[in-house]
């Protein structure tokens, strides 16, 4: 039927039966937000070639404390733009500080593990301020993930920051620039359960067995595995491989025994890393076992291998480059509490 379409040269349908064409909320994917954080300037990217990890702190002011349901990060300049890990910094009442005071951004690179100290904040107690981790975070083709009001949320002060430890921007030869924003959306009232993150393999709390190390002309598969320690309600799953990966899975195996499907992903894309969301909370008893499994191909068939020819690419501990390689398998979810498995996340129905 297509073939014979094409043959005919595309003609049109009825147009009686044509689709309204949607409408999309401008600057963001989940309607006009409460207020925006911007860079204080556009931000200039170097054409070096290299992968930059550069530490910001967006200030923003506000008339009165408030709870925010999501903060959604939009990426300014998509083609270099790789992930954001991002946090908030409140500053108490009675500290009045000069918002734009400092500096706004630190090059010091990926290993830099101090953010507050470079961007001369210090520690936060001293500097009369709290940090809130992981009030979002960002990958190419990702969602921010949006729950019904009263599960997850933050309480934002009237001054603060918010911190973006690291932004990575991908290897450009001719010099960019970026302006990145987020959009804040406040909640109708105080979070009532807040959310936790689960990591499993590079860098979190089960190891990648056996270590992340791939040789050249070698296709090869990697494990990891962790039991909880108590019931918990699992809201979204986000699988994380560089530019080697080729398949993901990750199951779940209660006490009971049987195999709880969590993801299955056949045929991995680097520039497609989804926050997927679950139609309703998952409960996973205490007990149960997560296991993740990813494949990695490092052969010269693999049209986005970095190396040509091929050659040995591991895991280098917290290196985030893209020409090196990390496994995990990042799971937020909260404690269980009766009735949760009964809880839709399906954000048409409550956005």
């Amino acid at each position: 039927m297509i073939g014979r379409w094409v043959e005919q040269g595309a003609p049109e349908g009825d147009p009686a039966r044509k689709p309204k064409i949607p409408q999309f909320p401008k600057g963001s994917r989940l309607g006009k937000p409460d207020l925006v954080v911007k860079m204080p300037t556009r931000y200039q990217i170097r054409g070096d070639n290299r992968d930059n990890f550069v530490t910001m702190r967006l200030p923003f002011s506000m008339p009165r404390d408030t709870f925010v349901r999501a903060f959604e990060f939009v990426p300014g300049n998509r083609k270099l733009v790789h992930h954001v890990n991002a946090h908030l910094v409140n500053y108490r009442k009675g500290r009045p500080r000069q918002l734009l005071q400092g500096p706004w951004f630190s090059e010091a690179g990926e290993h830099n593990m101090n953010p507050l100290g470079e961007l001369g904040l210090g520690d936060t107690t001293a500097a009369g301020a709290s940090l809130t981790l992981s009030v979002t975070n960002y990958l190419p083709g990702s969602n921010t993930p949006l729950y019904p009001e009263g599960l997850g949320g933050f309480r934002m002060g009237r001054t603060g920051d918010i911190l973006m430890h690291h932004i990575h921007y991908g290897p450009t030869s001719v010099d960019q620039t970026d302006s990145s924003y987020f959009n804040v959306f406040f909640a109708k009232s105080p979070p009532a359960r807040p959310t936790y993150t689960l990591l499993l393999g590079t860098l979190g709390r089960a190891p990648v067995v056996p270590p992340l190390i791939i040789p050249p002309n070698t296709i090869k598969t990697f494990h990891t595995q962790f039991t909880l320690p108590a019931d918990i309600s699992v809201l979204t799953i986000n699988p994380h491989m560089h530019l080697l990966g080729k398949t993901f899975l990750a199951y779940a195996v209660p006490p009971s025994g049987d195999t709880i499907p969590l993801i299955w992903i056949p045929r991995w894309d680097f520039r497609w890393q989804y926050f997927y969301t679950f139609d309703k909370m998952l409960k996973l008893p205490r007990g149960t076992t997560v296991h993740a499994e990813a494949a990695f191909d490092n052969t010269g068939n693999n049209p986005n291998n970095p190396f040509k020819p091929p050659r040995e690419v591991r895991e280098q501990g917290a290196s985030m480059r893209t020409t090196d390689e990390m496994f995990q398998c990042i799971i937020t979810m909260m404690p269980y509490q009766l009735g949760d498995e009964n809880v839709s996340l399906d954000r048409s129905e409550f956005r």
